[in-house]
């Protein structure tokens, strides 16, 4: 069971759809769980808010104007208070995949109850990344594949036994947003430490063949 957090959760939403945007934004703001902060219709918009005021969740449409979601999620990425991300999108078979592998911690359908993104977002709050319609099991031939370029550069140096430090000036970014990383990557994985995840790292090398060379 998710605990609840015994202060409101701080969100921001943006979507395209003003429709959408104005009926998320009651009911989140109505909603004592969460403190809506801000909506967004442009994906600007957004960025533009969450690097000034502390947003812990984030609801975006996966095709936000301009930039789009994927690019949105890449440049947050690095960002040592960038929100947690849940896509509220259409449920089309590659979006779930997509936006996890983008990097998102969340996907909740639009087709879906309003109770299913909300549920969602308390459990991302959480620290859990929630992805209902991905079939682990077909992941799990290649989980590798559900990380983002920055976590398969963080899982090489990995293995070649880096510190948190050295991770950090090896990818040129802060010590807090390589443990940010690794969490992600530690849950894609469904490993719970370094050493696990460089001996999955060593094993998906192997299983692949890949004596030599990484496919990274």
């Amino acid at each position: 069971m998710i605990k609840q957090n015994l202060k409101p959760i701080n969100i921001m939403l943006a979507d395209n759809n003003p429709l959408i945007l104005s009926g998320m934004s009651d009911i989140f703001d109505r909603d004592p769980r969460f403190s809506l902060v801000a909506t967004s219709a442009t994906a600007e918009g957004f960025l533009g808010m969450v690097m000034r005021v502390p947003v812990e969740i984030g609801v975006i449409d996966w095709q936000l104007p301009v930039l789009g979601g994927a690019k949105l999620i890449e440049i947050l990425r690095d960002q040592e208070t960038a929100p947690r991300l849940v896509i509220y999108g259409d449920d089309t078979p590659d979006l779930p995949r997509l936006a996890m592998t983008a990097g998102a911690a969340g996907f909740a359908p639009r087709s879906g109850d309003i109770e299913v993104l909300l549920s969602t977002c308390i459990q991302v709050a959480a620290g859990k990344m929630v992805f209902p319609f991905l079939d682990i099991r077909d992941l799990q031939n290649d989980p590798i594949q559900q990380l983002s370029r920055r976590e398969r550069m963080i899982l090489e140096a990995l293995s070649k036994g880096m510190t948190n430090r050295e991770l950090s000036a090896e990818c040129g970014i802060s010590i807090n947003t390589v443990k940010f990383h690794l969490s992600n990557l530690f849950d894609k994985l469904s490993v719970r430490n370094r050493t696990q995840a460089i001996a999955f790292y060593y094993s998906s090398r192997l299983s692949n063949g890949a004596g030599g060379s990484s496919k990274f």
